[in-house]
């Protein structure tokens, strides 16, 4: 075995692997072709003479040489970004901490909660990024983040079965509401009846996998007619605000609309509840993410005490 000779390229792409669970999305997520993530893959496991993934049918899963690399890669990886912030004048790592949140926490929560620690703690240096929920998990789980906001829907089961357990804490429970054009006939009233949905056209927020009806109202009795597909949730709303169709949004997300949207609670079925959670491994964390975590819940605090709409 001769790590030594394994380049910041293969851990890049083993800690992609790795928190996105498949080669296919960890090439997306980088922007390599499948092929040269497989090359790379082949490569550190020949250096450290040892299977570092499961190949499973549901994509991979770090291994327990996986895990000890993994922890010690991100080490190395973290370095080489640390010199590079402290030679571009940036903040060193004595108090950084890394934060992973799935998409429509970046609209209101997270933008909220590091202005306030601007202000109230402007030595320590957050370093962010968006992702799924699944893929955030996996990040927690390989050490590549600290923390992460994580949203949960019913039945509220735990975000993996790995143990230990990860450490969650819920930081707001509120209603799914719907984003509707405000020329449409269904934004003249406080709310929108649940029957009043057949028939509607769906914004969705993505084409693949599970997520494929992200944006059409829960439950519905029919088949949605999806007319429009789109990744960012400013897309989604101007295409609301054009007319162009429905989408659920999170009741937090109401000041954050453009111009053109209504936004508003669903009435005459089950109520649509969605938690965000704050999660982290279950060990004693450090100052720096003790920090993050308080202005995460004081931020989280503030947009639960908006009206609903």
């Amino acid at each position: 075995m001769d790590f030594t000779d394994v380049s910041l390229t293969a851990l890049r792409v083993f800690r992609a692997v790795a928190e996105q669970g498949t080669f296919t999305a960890a090439a997306v997520s980088l922007g390599y072709t499948q092929s040269a993530v497989s090359r790379q893959m082949a490569s550190i496991e020949r250096a450290t003479g040892a299977e570092l993934l499961e190949r499973r049918r549901d994509g991979v899963r770090l291994t327990a040489a996986g895990r000890v690399v993994m922890r010690r890669a991100t080490v190395v990886l973290d370095e080489i970004e640390a010199t590079a912030r402290e030679l571009s004048g940036l903040p060193g790592p004595g108090g950084t901490v890394r934060l992973g949140w799935f998409p429509s926490a970046g609209t209101t929560l997270v933008p909220q909660a590091l202005a306030a620690l601007r202000r109230s703690d402007p030595g320590l240096h957050v370093i962010s990024r968006e992702g799924g929920t699944p893929a955030l998990v996996r990040a927690l789980r390989a050490g590549s983040i600290d923390l992460a906001l994580l949203a949960s829907a019913p039945p509220f089961r735990a975000p993996d079965t790995e143990s230990p357990p990860l450490a969650l804490q819920t930081l707001t429970e509120r209603a799914l509401c719907l984003a509707v054009p405000a020329a449409h006939p269904l934004a003249r009233g406080g709310f929108v009846d649940v029957a009043d949905l057949r028939g509607q056209r769906w914004i969705v927020g993505s084409s693949s996998g599970a997520d494929g009806l992200m944006g059409v109202w829960p439950g519905l009795d029919e088949r949605p007619e999806i007319v429009h597909t789109a990744r960012d949730w400013l897309a989604k709303l101007h295409l609301v605000a054009a007319g162009c169709g429905l989408t659920t949004v999170p009741a937090a997300m109401a000041t954050a609309v453009p111009p053109g949207v209504r936004v508003l609670p669903v009435r005459g079925g089950p109520q649509e509840l969605r938690r965000v959670l704050l999660a982290r491994l279950p060990q004693p964390p450090g100052e720096p993410v003790v920090r993050l975590a308080a202005a995460l819940r004081a931020a989280a605090l503030a947009t639960d005490t908006v009206p609903d709409p």
